[in-house]
């Protein structure tokens, strides 16, 4: 897999608990993809790519380095990104 839709992506990664969070988060402007905002939850995102996401409380800086096809644990969804915070 090179590609995966964008809020498919966020939900593996565990950056939010339901596929519709992800798919409302992006579509309200929360999410920017190496710095130019997307709307569409079925934009593509390959590796690579930096997504900034502004969350209720904070804002996360990931960088894309893997996929999954399915939904894991914490720690299978820390192998499918960088964090660039820290």
């Amino acid at each position: 897999m090179e590609r995966q839709r964008l809020d498919k992506w966020l939900w593996h990664a565990r950056v939010v608990k339901a596929r519709t969070s992800a798919a409302a988060l992006v579509e309200g402007g929360h999410v920017r993809i190496n710095g130019v905002r997307e709307t569409s939850p079925g934009h593509a995102v390959k590796a690579g790519d930096v997504l900034t996401v502004g969350l209720d409380r904070s804002v996360r800086v990931l960088k894309v380095i893997g996929f999954a096809e399915r939904r894991g644990d914490a720690a299978s969804a820390r192998v499918l990104y960088l964090d660039l915070q820290g």
